[in-house]
């Protein structure tokens, strides 16, 4: 007979035979761990990539000066990522944005140097100028139906020509402090001057607050309508690793110049058109136009308004990234602007954007773009040539085309 005192065993029965519900619960914490890696893989390849040329440099790389100079040095392209992946998500692509980069850096230097307008008017003519050739290249692929690549291929040359015309086959400078301040300015001592600068490490800490604020009411957000949530230890782990990094790169500012002006504006940036894009019914068109464009026309979305603005955006913020880049060499130049397309486009890629739209998201083109920059960073330290960096950077392009094809292929059982 059995012990009525005894405890009472439960089991979970499923078909095939018994499972241990501990067992249970630890598969599906695993499952799940292991496909939030997956979703972040993009972060943990930029992890990687920072402790192999950190090894690889004898820690050159993480000195607070290096990790200055990385954001200074390519906040451009950084800019350039942010308008080239929701064009990408929308299905087109953007073969302009170098020359339209350079063309605004010229007309920035025609009306600050040589006509000697103020600073302010001459960035605000110049983002005006950069729009109106996002409206000239939007008409045409919006409204006329010429592909994109054949208009940005035309818009290229075009713009690449205007810009030797504006500066006469000569570069033009140097420009006015305030200007110069978009690309080498730097925010610090606003509390008294002090090493590290505390300004710097006070906004790293209202940073790391703002993210565990968000996450926890995410998470709770999630809870409340039922909704599946990552294990608690997983979560915490996630959030001191990420808040780890945010304070190591605080300090790293802090102990140098503090803030950067272009990552002021780089986040600025983010900041907003992430929200446009997770939040406004007009980034909600963008993913649909990319996922389907026909499925979209018939729901009602007008595919070519979407796809106006997206140019005349991109336009934008290419004038941008030339105001930036002109203002970080304090010249404007014939051959400013050579590549931009690639690298921005390459950012878009290797940060998770599908090559057939649909797909992709700011923060990943950040990460994509901050990838080029450590490979470019890490490899000229170590003395490798540019030959060799191109030849890397296009094995990597190559490679994360892949994984998203292979991706696909294996999701859609191909």
């Amino acid at each position: 007979m059995s012990d009525p005192n005894a405890p009472l065993q439960t089991e979970t029965r499923v078909e095939g035979g018994n499972v241990n519900p501990v067992e249970n619960k630890f598969t599906e914490r695993l499952s799940h761990i292991l496909s939030d890696l997956g979703k972040n893989g993009i972060f943990i390849a930029l992890i990687i990539v920072v402790v192999l040329f950190s090894f690889l440099t004898d820690g050159i790389l993480l000195r607070p000066q290096n990790i200055s100079n990385l954001i200074v040095q390519n906040g451009y392209i950084l800019v350039l990522a942010i308008g080239m992946v929701m064009v990408i998500i929308a299905g087109h692509i953007d073969l302009s944005v170098g020359s339209v980069a350079a063309f605004v850096g010229a007309c920035s230097g025609l009306f600050a140097v040589t006509w000697g307008m103020p600073w302010w008017l001459a960035v605000l003519l110049s983002l005006a100028i950069g729009a109106a050739v996002g409206v000239w290249q939007g008409f045409w692929i919006a409204y006329v139906g010429i592909p994109a690549f054949i208009v940005t291929l035309a818009g290229m040359l075009i713009f690449r020509g205007l810009a030797l015309v504006v500066l006469g086959n000569a570069n033009i400078g140097s420009f006015p402090a305030e200007y110069r301040a978009l690309g080498n300015g730097f925010v610090n001592g606003v509390f008294g001057e002090s090493d590290p600068d505390i300004f710097t490490l006070g906004v790293g800490a209202l940073a790391i607050i703002a993210l565990i604020v968000q996450q926890l009411r995410t998470r709770r957000g999630r809870q409340k309508y039922g909704q599946e949530v990552e294990p608690i230890v997983w979560f915490f782990t996630k959030l001191v690793l990420v808040s780890v990094a945010i304070g190591f790169f605080t300090y790293a500012l802090a102990s140098y110049k503090g803030i950067p002006v272009t990552l002021i504006i780089l986040a600025v940036l983010v900041m907003v058109y992430g929200v446009v894009m997770n939040r406004s019914v007009f980034g909600r068109h963008i993913y649909a136009i990319g996922g389907n464009r026909h499925a979209a026309e018939l729901s009602g979305i007008k595919t070519r308004r979407v796809d106006f603005w997206l140019f005349v955006n991109m336009g934008f913020l290419a004038a941008l990234a030339g105001l930036i880049f002109t203002a970080r060499l304090n010249l404007a130049g014939p051959k400013a602007g050579d590549g931009f397309e690639l690298e921005a486009i390459s950012a878009a890629f290797i940060g998770g954007a599908a090559v057939q739209g649909g797909v992709g998201t700011i923060g990943g083109a950040i990460i994509g773009g901050l990838i080029i920059g450590v490979l470019n960073n890490g490899m000229s330290i170590m003395g490798i040539g540019i030959e060799w960096q191109q030849a890397v950077k296009g094995l990597v392009l190559l490679l994360a085309v892949a994984f998203d094809v292979y991706n696909k292929r294996r999701s859609g059982g191909q």
